[in-house]
């Protein structure tokens, strides 16, 4: 049996001597590009033991070089052999960059087409060609080939999300893709995005942790006709007539029988397998961004108040645990992992949580200051008095999907903490008041969340806010606010509002709130109506980190009108002792 690290790297490249390689490709991503992955596709992390949500392992006959970002820099050193593997950076030194160090003309670095995308499979190609080498798709994945105790594939029946839910019906949203399709005059598109699949088809499942998307690919024609490449048993009975189920292992002869068809793909989904089905078969190929992205993200009006009511549900949850946090932190027997455990247990006794939405991230002292700072797998850091304690969590609901970070104080905060927790406090006020113009990206308010961080000296190296999905991804597109958010903020988006500070080795701060961008409305006495924020998370912001002679009159007012709605909202759902605590923290500041 193959046990460690070294054993492993061995049977790989074995493999690569064999097939006349000298190097392979090991994305974190499965075949659908997500950023959770069922069991089986955990290939980078059976191979290195590296188990972050993104990455990317090559292995070469003599060297191994694992590549994460700034989020798991600290986890993959502690996770993963620096003996066996070589410590990268994917920004510093990206993947495709390091192949050109180590390959020469000649040389083969495969992969398996299926894990990725046109567009990477294009990167990596010219790398390889500035050297002489070659970029070469192999059959059969060579992890799976070591892999003896491979968890097996999804086979949970999927469920439908039905309209109370979704707003809208399949034959709509079909609809309105075969109208776009026909004015683009394309005869095809093939969705590889599961959550597209999902949304498009009113369909979740339990395929990967978290997200309750459905791990398939689907064609849809012009004529509104759809195949979905699934397992027919997994599906349900009433998915409609024009929506066919196919086995996945007919994915390829279906695209093989699109001959002379225009097929539209998106190139930073869709994995190269399939464009090179699609060119043996001589389709025409149009690569143009996914169709359903932005429709999914502009969530309708049931999908809007589904979000409202997910919030409040766990907004009261979160309350309930802030509450009990309050008592039980300061006795200085708590760790990490209770505290995100007593959280789970509150969020579940609403009896309306399918899941959470990621790995709760609950962060005392130190480890505060990793933004994804990840549980270690037995018991975590021991709460202690004088700390800051930061926990990122999120619930997923039938009805919407939550992403909430609050940050407390355990004992005396001290005038730093205070400062710089007031610095992203009125980062986040700036982004909730705003209003701004149709038009306007992510990257054009990204600096408001940082101005007074700035005006310090300061600064967060995380994007401000990310797109939110409903009963999807957490993590969801294309909308974001960062200095790369370059989509217009759109009327029913749903983003975060997150800004933060990290103090390495000393403590971190983040304050979260959800934001949903309001139709455009008529200022009195303006030239033009403007978007707006409304906030949908509901749960107290820490009173002791506040220096409150920092805040402006109108930061105080909006403050103070936040808390006295969390009151008014949450207050009916809450237990007595629960109530008279959150009375005292939404208590006036001004």
């Amino acid at each position: 049996m193959i046990h460690t690290q070294s054993q492993k790297l061995a049977a790989l490249r074995r493999l690569i001597i064999e097939r006349g390689l000298h190097a392979y490709l090991i994305p974190r991503q499965d075949e659908f590009q997500g950023e959770y992955v069922a069991a089986y596709a955990e290939r980078l992390k059976f191979l290195s033991g590296f188990s972050g949500s993104w990455g990317t392992g090559i292995v070469t006959k003599r060297t191994a070089a694992l590549f994460v970002d700034g989020r798991y820099t600290v986890q993959a050193k502690a996770e993963v052999s620096g003996r066996a593997w070589q410590h990268k950076s994917l920004l510093d030194e990206p993947p495709a960059a390091w192949v050109k160090s180590q390959l020469k003309t000649g040389q083969k670095l495969a992969y398996d087409p299926m894990l990725v995308t046109v567009a990477e499979a294009k990167r990596y190609a010219a790398a390889c060609a500035d050297v002489g080498a070659k970029f070469v798709a192999v059959s059969g994945n060579l992890i799976d080939a070591i892999w003896p105790d491979q968890p097996p594939r999804p086979k949970a029946k999927l469920f439908t999300q039905p309209m109370k839910y979704a707003g809208r019906s399949t034959a709509q949203k079909l609809k309105e893709l075969a109208t776009t399709l026909k004015k683009d005059r394309r005869d095809v598109v093939l969705l590889t995005d599961p959550s597209s699949v999902a949304w498009l088809f009113n369909l979740r499942g339990v395929d990967v942790p978290f997200t309750p998307v459905v791990l398939a690919y689907a064609l849809v024609h012009v004529t509104a006709r759809a195949e979905i490449f699934i397992e027919p048993s997994r599906l349900p009975a009433s998915l409609g007539r024009s929506i066919k189920a196919t086995a996945p292992e007919n994915f390829g002869k279906a695209l093989s029988a699109l001959k002379g068809k225009s097929i539209q793909l998106d190139e930073n989904s869709a994995p190269d397998y399939a464009q090179a089905c699609l060119r043996k078969a001589g389709a025409r190929i149009a690569h143009a961004p996914d169709p359903c992205v932005l429709p999914k993200a502009c969530k309708n009006s049931v999908e809007q108040q589904g979000a409202r009511a997910a919030q409040k549900r766990d907004g009261a949850a979160l309350v309930r645990f802030l509450h009990w946090f309050s008592h039980e932190a300061p006795r200085g027997r708590l760790d990490e992992r209770q505290a995100a455990a007593q959280l789970l247990k509150f969020r579940q006794e609403t009896a309306k949580l399918v899941d959470l939405s990621f790995e709760t991230i609950p962060a005392s002292g130190p480890n505060a200051a990793l933004p994804h700072y990840h549980l270690p797998p037995k018991a975590g850091r021991r709460i202690k008095n004088g700390e800051i304690f930061l926990i990122d969590s999120g619930g997923q609901y039938r009805d919407g999907t939550t992403d909430v970070t609050r940050t407390v104080m355990v004992g005396q905060a001290k005038p730093e903490m205070k400062d710089r927790f007031t610095r992203v406090l009125k980062g986040m006020i700036a982004i909730s008041v705003l209003r701004f113009p149709p038009g306007t990206t992510g990257a054009h308010i990204d600096a408001l969340a940082r101005n007074s961080l700035w005006a310090g000296g300061f600064d967060f190296d995380h994007g401000t806010g990310h797109g939110v999905g409903s009963f999807l991804s957490v993590h969801e597109g294309p909308q974001r606010i960062s200095k790369t958010g370059h989509v217009s903020l759109m009327p029913g988006m749903i983003i975060s509002n997150e800004p933060g500070y990290y103090k390495l080795g000393h403590y971190g701060i983040r304050i979260e709130n959800l934001l949903l961008v309001r139709k455009p409305e008529k200022i009195k006495g303006a030239d033009r109506a403007m978007l707006g924020f409304e906030t949908l998370t509901l749960a107290p912001i820490d009173r002791d980190l506040i220096d409150h002679t920092m805040l402006t009159k109108d930061e105080l007012r909006w403050l103070d009108c936040y808390h006295k709605n969390v009151l008014a909202e949450l207050g009916p759902l809450l237990p007595p002792e629960t109530l008279l605590w959150l009375q005292t923290a939404c208590a006036p500041l001004g």
